[in-house]
Protein backbone atom coordinates (compact mmCIF):
# COMPACT_ATOMS: atom_id res chain seq x y z
CA UNK A 1 0.00 0.00 0.00
CA UNK A 2 1.59 3.23 -0.67
CA UNK A 3 0.14 6.50 0.13
CA UNK A 4 1.42 8.55 -2.73
CA UNK A 5 3.11 12.11 -2.94
CA UNK A 6 2.64 14.55 -0.54
CA UNK A 7 0.11 16.89 -1.17
CA UNK A 8 1.03 20.23 -3.54
CA UNK A 9 1.42 23.53 -0.69
CA UNK A 10 2.40 20.31 1.73
CA UNK A 11 4.74 22.44 4.07
CA UNK A 12 7.47 19.93 4.66
CA UNK A 13 9.28 19.34 8.05
CA UNK A 14 9.51 22.29 10.63
CA UNK A 15 13.09 23.74 10.76
CA UNK A 16 15.78 22.91 13.01
CA UNK A 17 16.51 25.14 16.15
CA UNK A 18 14.42 25.98 18.65
CA UNK A 19 15.44 26.35 22.49
CA UNK A 20 19.30 25.43 23.03
CA UNK A 21 20.33 24.49 26.84
CA UNK A 22 19.69 26.89 29.78
CA UNK A 23 22.74 28.93 30.69
CA UNK A 24 25.03 28.58 33.70
CA UNK A 25 24.12 27.34 37.64
CA UNK A 26 21.78 24.86 36.41
CA UNK A 27 22.36 21.05 36.97
CA UNK A 28 24.49 18.66 39.40
CA UNK A 29 28.10 20.39 40.64
CA UNK A 30 30.93 18.81 39.89
CA UNK A 31 32.71 16.04 42.39
CA UNK A 32 30.98 13.70 44.43
CA UNK A 33 28.51 14.75 47.27
CA UNK A 34 29.30 14.50 50.66
CA UNK A 35 28.72 11.40 52.89
CA UNK A 36 25.25 11.28 53.84
CA UNK A 37 25.61 8.97 56.81
CA UNK A 38 22.72 7.22 56.61
CA UNK A 39 23.92 3.85 57.52
CA UNK A 40 25.06 5.26 60.68
CA UNK A 41 21.33 6.85 61.24
CA UNK A 42 19.44 3.70 60.70
CA UNK A 43 21.82 1.90 62.96
CA UNK A 44 20.83 4.72 65.72
CA UNK A 45 17.41 4.00 65.66
CA UNK A 46 18.23 1.02 68.27
CA UNK A 47 20.18 3.12 70.34
CA UNK A 48 17.42 6.53 70.04
CA UNK A 49 15.09 6.58 68.03
CA UNK A 50 13.31 9.94 68.91
CA UNK A 51 16.92 11.39 67.77
CA UNK A 52 17.23 9.18 64.40
CA UNK A 53 14.45 10.18 63.00
CA UNK A 54 15.09 13.36 62.04
CA UNK A 55 19.00 12.23 61.05
CA UNK A 56 17.68 9.50 59.20
CA UNK A 57 15.57 12.72 57.43
CA UNK A 58 18.56 15.14 57.15
CA UNK A 59 21.01 12.14 55.76
CA UNK A 60 18.42 11.10 52.55
CA UNK A 61 18.42 14.93 51.74
CA UNK A 62 22.03 15.36 51.22
CA UNK A 63 22.35 13.80 48.26
CA UNK A 64 18.80 15.51 46.69
CA UNK A 65 20.47 19.47 47.74
CA UNK A 66 23.21 18.32 45.38
CA UNK A 67 21.80 16.98 42.91
CA UNK A 68 19.94 19.63 42.87
CA UNK A 69 23.33 22.05 42.69
CA UNK A 70 22.50 23.43 46.35
CA UNK A 71 25.94 22.66 47.70
CA UNK A 72 25.60 24.57 50.83
CA UNK A 73 22.03 22.92 52.12
CA UNK A 74 23.79 19.93 51.27
CA UNK A 75 26.33 20.10 54.00
CA UNK A 76 23.87 21.56 56.23
CA UNK A 77 22.14 18.57 55.69
CA UNK A 78 25.00 16.50 56.47
CA UNK A 79 25.79 18.44 59.58
CA UNK A 80 22.37 17.94 61.07
CA UNK A 81 22.41 14.36 60.48
CA UNK A 82 25.74 13.83 62.03
CA UNK A 83 24.47 15.71 64.78
CA UNK A 84 21.48 13.69 65.69
CA UNK A 85 23.16 10.61 64.91
CA UNK A 86 25.93 11.41 67.47
CA UNK A 87 23.13 12.37 69.96
CA UNK A 88 21.22 9.11 69.61
CA UNK A 89 24.43 7.14 70.11
CA UNK A 90 25.45 8.64 73.21
CA UNK A 91 22.10 9.24 74.50
CA UNK A 92 21.19 5.52 73.84
CA UNK A 93 24.33 4.70 75.18
CA UNK A 94 24.22 5.69 78.27
CA UNK A 95 20.76 5.21 78.98
CA UNK A 96 21.69 1.18 78.46
CA UNK A 97 24.19 1.89 81.04
CA UNK A 98 21.79 3.40 83.25
CA UNK A 99 19.03 0.38 82.43
CA UNK A 100 21.63 -1.90 83.60
CA UNK A 101 22.81 -0.29 86.20
CA UNK A 102 19.35 -0.12 87.53
CA UNK A 103 18.58 -3.58 87.10
CA UNK A 104 22.20 -4.91 89.22
CA UNK A 105 21.22 -2.56 91.79
CA UNK A 106 17.39 -4.09 91.73
CA UNK A 107 18.33 -7.66 91.69
CA UNK A 108 20.74 -7.06 94.50
CA UNK A 109 18.17 -5.28 96.62
CA UNK A 110 15.95 -8.00 96.21
CA UNK A 111 18.38 -11.33 96.77
CA UNK A 112 19.30 -9.03 100.00
CA UNK A 113 15.83 -8.59 101.32
CA UNK A 114 14.49 -11.84 100.77
CA UNK A 115 14.16 -13.73 103.99
CA UNK A 116 16.50 -16.88 104.61
CA UNK A 117 14.62 -20.04 106.33
CA UNK A 118 17.54 -22.57 107.87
Amino acid sequence: MSYGPPPPGNPGPPPGGGYGPPGGGYGAPGGTPPDNGLTWAIVAVFCCWPLAIPAIINATKVNDLWNRGDQAGAMQAQAQAKKFTKLAFILGSIAYVLSIGFYIVSTVLLVASTPTYY
